[in-house]
Formats: structure tokens, sequence, C-alpha cells
């Protein structure tokens, strides 16, 4: 299947080009080079430190002061102020750590030849194969969706010419080797960090059996001679068992899981892998057109994207961003990272954690539309977890009541403000969370069951947020303070100020949301509250140069980043549906001049919003123009990961959505088909996509205009259906499924 192809003619040399595998919890990039491989490990659980609680003691006390100091417009001191004492200790968080590495060194005599490695995204399998001295040599390597271990096989095309050194290491300090002949194992502990001690031990294994030939253990590694084919199984695990309990046993982990993977046959392992991964992956199909530069490798393909013809590397790119959450966001295991599941470096960018002033939540932006909602999993279960967490923060900090997480969080699932106040100290990120797993209820099957296990959290979120608004001086509004716009400084030497537009945008989403919530709930005193603040909150104001202003005050066009990477005030428009063309045509010309003052180029996780701005301006062509952006090799490595740079995932997972937003909108009033089908693609095909009342959606279009329209409904629903112009009210049965034409003037 080509069209769900990465592939090369040359091995990965460093480690963006190298191709990623994932099972949601155990992860490898396999480089497949030819005198030697590299396939490097992770496992989702492996971070540094151990359970901690980074509170303030200090905080509260100094609170009123900062705020005083922002209401008098004193922003530097403010800020000055709420870094000595109201940020967390330890003032960072805890990084994503590397495990292990997977080392084969081959005894080649000769150059090689006919040299191919490809990542094959329907089967979640990465293949390398090559000739030397007329023998072809082959590795397949996938990480088993079914079994939960990696799998290697090695193979050639003569019997008895393998021969090579199996290697397992790990760049963690104070490592425990031991082994034999077929098995060998790593084991230690993991990495302090900020004064907090390594709580987690940990456990890396393989066993190896051979058809043909022998294999003895030498000075830690395996040594086979004269195989006909080789295979390896490996798994890690750590000892973490929750946020709070790293009483685990990874050696027994690990060796009931290759055990069991050992009973099986290779092709049993591969068939159930492919059979568990294609159950996700082949959900959605999305088909933009092709040209001859699918043939090339996938390298090329982002080298020439700017200027060429090449539809299918945009439908490749959402599967790919598929593909990478169905990997590394599984039940069970934690949500997705700012790299995913995959990172080699002790010292990672930013820690690789869960950033949430944007980039957790662009990470689940995809699963719901691209029908994966099982990947959202984990990121409720880290809401609940937060929801223990952050009660403590929102005590100790705020004497609120509820739970708090500003704008990062780690395993250890802290919650207070880090890195400092410009950064940190902006307390809506659990609110945002919120928002987010609410509005995704409507694509779910059982909408209802998922709103009604999130409640509690909802209900929490709002007690905290209830408690900390206050009132700004001279006007009627209620405001956050402080707080920030992320992560951007404003004319006034600071980023920390009250009431950016972000905040109120997405409580004025939050308390929408959670509203009904309320009532089905019987819960009046919360009802009260809603009914009472929402309508306090400051309104999107529009500034004299034409903008959607990013704070109370008319600041933008004095800020000293005019391209700042963020957009946090066009939050109202795009993950929101507040400013939009139909109901509020001036605020989406002004939001649409802040896109414009801020420019399309940005870092590879800014452009992926940016597309999905422009989608839901519904400018197809403009929307197409940032696509060319972030598909080339400024922001997109030869792996096609996200480059911000360096890598960081949420790049991947905006930048899928947004071709997704391109091709449907399904907000809550309407299905819009086709809002900003850029002239690239006058004909294609998607099905399989998720829209609001938890239909799917199966869609084809030619010259631009839909042509076959099928809608599968899982509950009873009513839509509201949208092309250009023409609107229609549909009624859908539960699981009914309805195909539709479109005659120019209707939907029959």
């Amino acid at each position: 299947m080509a069209d769900h192809q990465l592939w090369y003619d040359v091995p990965a040399e460093i480690w963006t080009d190298a191709l990623p595998l994932g099972n949601g919890r155990l992860g490898a990039m396999v480089f497949g080079g030819i005198a030697s491989e590299r396939i490097q490990i992770n496992e989702d659980t492996f971070w540094s430190g151990g359970p901690y609680r980074p509170v303030n003691e200090d905080a509260y006390d100094h609170l009123e002061l900062v705020r005083q100091a922002i209401f008098e417009g004193r922003y530097a001191e403010a800020q000055q102020l709420a870094s000595a004492h109201l940020m967390a200790k330890p003032i960072k968080q805890m990084s994503y750590q590397p495990i292990g590495d997977l080392m084969l060194t081959f005894n080649h005599g000769a150059a090689a030849v006919d040299y191919r490695r490809s990542l094959d995204l329907d089967a979640a399998i990465a293949f390398c194969s090559y000739e030397v001295g007329g023998v072809t040599f082959r590795r397949e390597a996938f990480t088993a969706s079914a079994d939960g271990v990696l799998v290697l096989k090695v193979s050639a095309s003569v019997p008895g010419a393998l021969s090579m050194r199996i290697g397992l290491s790990s760049p963690q300090a104070g490592l425990v080797r031991s082994g034999d002949a077929g098995r060998f194992y790593i084991s230690g502990r993991g990495k302090s960090e900020q004064g907090v001690d390594a709580a987690l031990t940990f456990a890396v294994g393989a066993r190896v059996t051979t058809k043909g030939g022998t294999a003895t253990f030498v000075d830690g590694d395996i040594s086979v001679e004269a195989a006909d084919e080789v295979l390896i199984f490996l798994d890690a695990g750590t000892s973490f068992k929750r946020f709070d309990d790293v009483s685990g046993d990874p050696a027994a982990l690990v060796e009931a899981r290759l055990s069991a993977a050992l009973a099986r046959t290779f092709e049993d392992l591969r068939e159930r892998h492919m059979a568990e991964h294609r159950r996700l992956y082949r959900a959605l199909a999305i088909d933009l057109g092709s040209s001859e530069a699918a043939d090339l490798p996938t390298d090329q393909r982002i080298a020439n994207f700017a200027h060429a013809d090449d539809p299918a590397l945009a439908a490749l790119y959402v599967q790919y961003g598929r593909y990478l959450i169905i990997s590394s966001s599984r039940p069970g295991t934690q949500p997705a990272n700012l790299q995913g599941i995959w990172n080699e470096e002790l010292d990672p960018p930013w820690g690789s954690k869960y950033t949430a002033n944007i980039n957790l939540q662009m990470n689940y932006w995809l699963p719901a539309p691209a029908n994966l909602a099982e990947c959202l999993e984990p990121l409720v279960a880290m809401a609940e977890d937060l929801a223990e967490t952050g009660r403590e923060t929102a005590r100790v900090h705020y004497r609120a009541r509820g739970w708090v997480l500003h704008h990062n969080t780690d395993l250890w699932r802290a919650t207070a403000p880090i890195d400092g106040p410009q950064w940190g100290l902006w307390p809506t990120g659990g609110v945002w969370l919120m928002v987010q797993l609410l509005e995704t209820c409507d694509y779910l099957d059982d909408a209802e069951g998922m709103r009604r296990r999130l409640y509690p959290l909802a209900q929490g979120a709002a007690r905290f947020i209830l408690d900390v608004l206050v009132p700004l001086p001279g006007t009627s509004y209620l405001v956050t303070n402080p707080s920030l716009s992320p992560e951007n400084v404003h004319p006034q030497g600071a980023s920390i100020c009250a009431g950016p537009a972000m905040d109120n945008q997405i409580l004025r989403d939050f308390f929408t949301l959670l509203r009904p919530l309320a009532v089905a709930a019987g819960d009046d005193e919360l009802l009260a509250s809603i009914d009472a603040t929402l309508p306090r909150l400051a309104p999107d104001r529009i500034g004299a140069a034409g903008q959607l202003q990013e704070w109370l005050e008319d600041w933008d066009m004095q800020a000293p980043e005019m391209d700042h990477r963020h957009v946090s005030h066009l939050y109202g428009v795009y993950p929101s549906w507040q400013i939009n063309l139909t109901h509020t045509p001036s605020l989406a010309a002004a939001a649409r001049k802040s896109l414009e003052i801020r420019g399309d180029d940005a870092t590879g996780w800014g452009i992926g919003w940016r597309l999905n701005l422009w989608a839901r301006l519904q400018d197809g062509d403009h929307a197409h123009e940032v696509l060319k952006l972030l598909l080339s090799p400024e922001r997109s490595y030869k792996n096609l990961f996200d480059a911000h740079p360096p890598f960081q995932i949420d790049g991947n997972f905006g930048g899928a959505a947004g071709i997704l937003e391109m091709l449907v909108q399904s907000s809550p009033s309407e299905l819009h088909l086709l809002p900003a089908l850029p002239s690239a693609w006058p004909k294609g095909k998607i099905s399989g996509v998720r829209v609001r009342g938890g239909n799917t959606l199966d869609l084809t279009w030619k010259d631009g205009v839909p042509t076959v329209i099928k809608l599968v409904a899982r509950r009873a629903n009513r839509l509201h259906l949208r092309f250009a112009g023409v609107h229609q009210t549909i009624d859908l049965r539960a699981d009914e499924a309805r195909q539709l034409t479109f005659t120019g003037a209707a939907f029959i």
C-alpha cells in the first residue's frame, strides 16, 4: 500500500531520520543501518525523579500583593514578586527519559546495493533490505500491539549467511547486566532531578532465537554465527504503578511479556499485531489525488512539496498523524507527551513533558475527528489524576476549592506553576483540559457516559476558577489575576497580567459546556455560580488596528514579538467556535487581522495551529500555503516528525487535524462540507471521519463539489448539513446509514 508508506533509499544518519514504532507503552526508533543497526527504546513510564509535590507554602501570603501590583499597572514589579514567591519548589519538573538501545553489528564484507527502508503505516512495521555480495538481507520490526513487546526478524536469502553481534545498552547510570546464550538483561535506577531522588527502577530484556547457526553469550553481548534467521524479542518496564506508587517489579513484568511472546510463532505475533493496529488505523481513509511525486522517497517529497503537485503527501501526513497517536496513546498507557513516546536525550527539550497551554491540547485535537476516540482514554485518565494532585496546589497557593493545573505537568502529575511567572503563572490549564474533553464527548458513541465520568472533574475545576476570579477595578467584570497570555510578552515589560482574552474565551466555553451538566446533576449551587459568573466575563475586544485584542488593553501593536509563535487570543476561532464567520463576522474579521499581523511562519506546532485557524476562516488556498510551510524541510524532519525545531509531536497532530478541518467542520450548529477546500485538491474522498452526534461521515467530491455523502448514526440525532450556501436539516435514527447526493440546490 504505497499510499501508507514512508520510504528511503539511504539509512538514517541521525535520530530524526529514524522510523518510529510504538504500541502506546513501548516506543522504538529504527535506524536501518547496514554495517550496524540501532533501535532506540523508550517506555512511557520512565521519567526522572519520583513522587513529589512541588507546592510553595509561601505563595498565598504574597498572592494579593501580586494582584494589586498588576491592577495598578506595575507589571514588571508584579512579575519579579511572583518569581520570588509564587512559583513551585522545585522550579522545574521531571523529564521523560530514554531507557535503552538494541544494537546489531553485522560482518558484511562488501558494499551494499539495492538499499531500501520503509515504515508501513497500515501494518505498523518497519522494513529494511539490501544486498551484499549476492545475498539479500532483510529486517522487519514491530512493537506488537497485541502482545506488548518489540519483535525483530533478521533474515538472509542464503542459508548460514547471518553473523552478527547483538548488544543491549542504556544511557542511564548504574546498570546491572546478566544473560546467557538466548537471553540478556540490563536493569538499574532512573535519574534524580531538581533535588528529587530517582524512585523508578527499570529493566530491559531481550530473548534471541536462531534458525541454524550458533548463539553464544560473550562479554555481555550475544554473538550469532552462520545463522539462516534470527528473531529478537525485546521489552522494557519500570516500577511505576501510579503517580504515588512505584512499587512495581519491572523485571517480572518484562519476563512475563517476553515469555508469553516466545510461546507464539513469529507469524502469529505479526498477524495479531497487524489485526489490532488495523482495527484502529483502518477506521479512516483519505484520498486527495496523486501524482508522479508520490513515487519519490519521502525525504524528497518533503523537499519538493512547496512547489510540486503532491496532494498524496498531505493525505499521508494525516495518516501519519493517526499512526503516531495510535502508537503513543492507547488505553492503559500514559498520554502522548511533547515527543509522543520517542526521546533519546537524558535532558530532552522542555523535559519532553506535558505543556498544557497549547501543546498537550494540540496532541489531542486529532483523535475525535480522525475516528480514534479510544486514543483519548489516557488523557481522561490523566485528568482524573490531576484532579487529585491539583487539589493541594489549589489549597496551598490560592486557598481555593477544587483543583488547578498551570502550564505544565509530568508523570508525577505536578500542577504548581513552574519555570518562571512569564511562562508558568497561568491558572487555566486544567480548565482548558476539561473544555477539550467535554467538547469531545459529542463525537463519541457513549457521549452521556463520558460526560458523567468527567462531571466530577469539571465540577472541581469550576470550584477552583470560581474561587480565584476577582473583580476588575472600575468594571463589573471578573478576571483571572495573576495570569498571562501564553507565552507572550506585552509592551509593559512582562507577560503577567489580568484577564487575557484567552482566559475569558476558555471560561466562556467551560461554563457554557458545564451548565447543562449541572442542571442534569441537580447541582443548584454550581448552577447559580455559573449564572452569576458567565455574564461577568469580559467580552472579546477589537483594537484600533482592527485586530482581536490579546489583552484587555489595546497593546497588540506595541508587543515586542509581533510574530509570536502562540496565537492564544485566537483560541475563540479554533479550537473554540465562539468566533466564526456566520455568527460573529466582525470578530472573525478582527481575528483574521490578528492572524495576518502574526504571520504564517512560526514553530512547527505554531504553523499547525495557524493551519486550523485559516481553515476555520474558510480560506482554503491560504490554509494550503500554510501547509506548504509545515511540509517543508525546515518544519518536517526526514521521518516526517514535526520540527519545532527541535522535534515536538504536537505539530504532527495539529497539522493532521488542520487538513481534516479543511475538508469537514463539525460545529455545534452545523456540519459544513468542504469549508476550506483548496484549489489544489479539486477531487478526493474521505471516509470514516467522525462528526458531532456520534456520526461517521464518508464524503466524495469532484470539481470542488460533493458528489456522495454517507452518514452513519451511532445514536438518534439531528444535524444541519451545509455546503456553500445550501443548508438542510437531516434527522437520523440510531444505527441508520443514510446516503445523499448534492444536486446543487439540495441534499437528496
